[in-house]
């Protein structure tokens, strides 16, 4: 009689990366909370130059959380 169980190939797959569903899940989260304060950022300095910032309060948002998000996951 022969054994085949110890010849069976491993099928689990070696992670190398974190899943990306949670690189986003972080970068949702924190684009969220960095939206408000460039809300308001971007109104006082519109309010005191009396004229629109070239960037925008989305724009800013959006880069500040691609420079935390990265950061997190490179700790």
């Amino acid at each position: 009689m022969t054994d085949f169980t110890t010849d069976m190939p491993h099928t689990t797959r070696p992670r190398s990366a974190p899943p990306k569903r949670e690189y986003y899940a972080y970068f949702g989260l924190i684009f969220l909370a960095t939206l408000p304060l460039c809300i308001l950022t971007w109104v006082l300095t519109a309010a005191r130059r009396m004229e629109l910032p070239a960037k925008g309060p989305f724009a800013k948002a959006w880069t500040q959380a691609r420079i935390i998000t990265p950061q997190i996951f490179s700790a």
